[in-house]
């Protein structure tokens, strides 16, 4: 079908040209700014779980070599830090406790640095905090167990909670005053497991110390299919996971951290097994390969939405 244009309609066009350019601008008003966005909630299924990553906080924090690879140089640091495409002199920091559906408890691990923190991020989870049946704390840094209080006193209300004995029994006798002051009150709650204790059926730690003298992490198991929450084993993606030998400031015994890191790297780069790691880039999901003497973090990818 052919379209024959006539003199006519190329003097309505000229005529109307004019109006279009005169009202085109102000009839599309710009649309306001919004600032970037954040979602805090990355749910997933393994097996016959529903696993949920929660952002309960983020921070910019400056001079990262002050905190990561103090034991290499500023070159060394510099370098690594420009193949990841990442700056010098600031980090994002990322706070991401996880939550646990095995359809008969909801298990949480870790609280975030705040109650407001945790509790906005389970809101929009779908989850308020009297549902959460079990609370797991990896260790006892103030970023993991600063959610365990509000002003109203504790968050999870209905919850039983559970740690490892080394853990609790050093800070119960460190004069700690985050522990005093959110854990402490707890006690009565609290169970204590050793390396290879389960917390339920399919949840079971694993010690990983070094980063606190009882740091665990743990292995989640469902239908055949597997994930690791590593907690504080490796604290970032490139400065602890492709250089597990670098020392970390907060890291209480270094050597034995950096030990921890090489053994449970290693051990989920062997396996395949997928990882949530506390301070990853949130969602916090993903898969180590080994690569030379050292390892390489890959973001997982739309891995979990398979069947």
């Amino acid at each position: 079908m052919s379209i024959k244009l006539t003199r006519r309609h190329a003097l309505v066009a000229a005529a109307a040209a004019p109006m279009v350019a005169a009202v085109g601008p102000a009839a599309m008003a710009a649309a306001p700014l919004q600032g970037p966005s954040q979602r805090l909630a990355n749910r997933f299924t393994l097996g016959g779980f529903e696993v949920t990553a929660l952002l309960a906080g983020t921070r910019t924090v400056p001079n990262p070599h002050e905190i990561f690879g103090l034991n290499t140089s500023a070159e060394a640091f510099a370098a690594a830090s420009e193949a990841a495409f990442i700056p010098t002199d600031k980090a994002q920091f990322f706070f991401t406790p996880t939550l646990v559906n095995t359809g008969s408890e909801l298990i949480l691990f870790d609280t975030g640095v705040s109650a407001a923190g945790i509790v906005a991020a389970l809101d929009q989870a779908g989850v308020t905090p009297d549902q959460v049946d079990v609370v797991v704390l990896t260790h006892m840094h103030g970023d993991h167990i600063g959610g365990l209080m509000g002003e109203g006193g504790p968050t999870f209300a209905n919850a039983r909670y559970v740690t490892g004995a080394i853990e609790h029994n050093h800070w119960s006798q460190a004069g700690n005053e985050g522990f005093n002051k959110a854990v402490k009150p707890l006690n009565d709650k609290m169970a204590f497991l050793d390396d290879g204790g389960a917390v339920a059926s399919g949840v079971t730690a694993m010690l990983a110390d070094g980063h606190t003298p009882g740091h665990m992490a743990y292995m989640i198991e469902s239908d055949g299919e597997q994930l690791m929450l590593i907690a504080d084993t490796a604290n970032h993606f490139i400065w602890s996971v492709q250089n597990p030998d670098w020392e970390v400031r907060f890291d209480m015994d270094k050597a034995k951290a950096a030990a921890s890191r090489r053994r449970v790297l290693g051990m989920l780069a062997a396996d395949r097994v997928p990882f949530i790691g506390y301070h990853m880039p949130f969602p916090a999901l993903g898969y180590v390969a080994a690569e030379g003497d050292a390892f390489r973090y890959v973001p997982a990818s739309y891995q979990t939405m398979l069947d």
